[in-house]
Parts: C-alpha cells; structure tokens; sequence
C-alpha cells in the first residue's frame, strides 16, 4: 500500500471521529486533498485511492500539474480547487480551468472571473473569503462587509456562490479553535437567513479539524498530512 493511500486511510478515519463526536453524518464532510508543491505522480497515487477533489495555491504550478495529468490519464475527472490568493491578472486562467475558487474577497476579482468563465462550462463555484479573526496580515472580507459583498457575487452570472471560507489565526487550544469556526458559522447562517442559498463552509486544515467539524465544516482542507512534507524550494 502506498504511503499517500495509508495517509489518505488515516484522515478519513480522523474526519470519520471528528464527524462522530460531532454528531454529524460524515458524508456532509468533504475532503479536499491540498496537493500544492507536490507533483502530477502524487495526485495521482492520491487519485488511485479514491480520492477526486485537488486544491491549488500556485496557479502555474497547477495547469502544468493538470496538463501532466491528462496526458497520463485522460480517462480521469478531478475536480480542481483553487484556493491561494488571486491576482487580477491571473483571474482568466482560474475560470477558464478550475471548478471552485475558495479565496474570493473583492467584487473586482468575482467580476473578472464571471466575465471569464467560458460559456460552454459549469458556472464557477465560488466561496467567499471572510477575515474572521481580524488579521491585518491575512486576505478576506471583514464580516461586517460580507453581506453586501455575498450579495453582489450572487448576482454574477457564470459564477454560484456555495459559501464561506476562512484561515483563522493558528490557535494550539481546542477549546479557542472553536471560536473563529462559531463565528464563522453565525455569519454563514445570517447571510442565509438573508436569502442567499448557501451550502459550504470551507474552513479547517490538519492542525484545526474536528473543532471546524464541530462548528460545521462542509469542506476541510488537508495536504501535508496527506502528502508529507511540503518542499517550497521547488
């Protein structure tokens, strides 16, 4: 067995828990396997055990990762996941090849890609990037400005709005990771409240996910523990 498929085995089996304690169905937790930095071979091996959803912070990095792909494979459907920050310049690519994109934060950015997404694809999921812990260092709208902006992305054609996506503040206490995920949650059911149909909170990551599961995670994003150890020198 491979060492991509036992990790895979094995945080299955920590959202299954997590899940669990929660009192949730684990078939509302999805798995997005974050394959950054890690070649064409691993989300393959990765693919091989099952799993079909990818995400992506470099966007160059990922269409070449993607061209080796279906060379190899062209009999393979991934679904792709962008989620690193987005350059005005780099926002047609990203329509053009990805299924989701988890860090929209300006209208600017969610005008370009509906007016970039091609005709003949699916309209681009899209979730709302929210600072929830208030960071000056970390992208995303302010939830006081989350409404308004949900509202205005809704509207875009070629674009759904499923949700809400946050990266808060590394915490080590269980007990205080579970703030920011609350916080999160409260703001994702107000904007419902408001009409908006949304179905996705993509929040938590190796370090912080059965505290985002508690608070309701639709989507946990997870890569080294998957993948191993990251190497950025590439």
């Amino acid at each position: 067995m491979s060492v991509i498929r036992q990790n895979l085995q094995a945080v299955r089996q920590r959202i299954n828990d997590a899940a669990y304690s929660a009192q949730r169905d684990v078939r509302g937790v999805e798995l997005l396997a974050v394959s950054k930095t890690f070649g064409a071979d691993a989300v393959l091996a990765a693919a091989e055990a099952g799993q079909r959803a990818f995400g992506e912070n470099y966007l160059q990095e990922a269409l070449d990762k993607m061209d080796a792909i279906r060379a190899i494979r062209p009999d393979l459907t991934l679904e792709w996941h962008f989620i690193g920050p987005i350059q005005s310049n780099k926002t047609r690519p990203i329509a053009e090849h990805f299924d989701w994109v988890h860090a929209v934060d300006r209208e600017k950015i969610a005008h370009r890609l509906s007016e970039q997404r091609p005709a003949n694809l699916p309209p681009l999921n899209i979730c709302l990037q929210v600072n929830i812990s208030g960071e000056a260092s970390k992208s995303g709208v302010l939830p006081a400005n989350a409404l308004r902006t949900a509202q205005a992305i809704a509207k875009l054609p070629q674009l759904r709005l499923r949700g809400l996506m946050a990266i808060p503040e590394p915490e080590g206490d269980e007990a205080q990771q579970h703030l920011p995920f609350h916080q999160l949650r409260v703001l994702y059911e107000q904007l419902r409240a408001e009409g908006l149909p949304l179905d996705t909170l993509s929040m938590g990551m190796s370090a912080d996910m059965p505290a985002a599961i508690a608070e309701g995670a639709t989507i946990v994003r997870i890569g080294s523990a998957i993948f191993g150890t990251r190497n950025y020198a590439k």
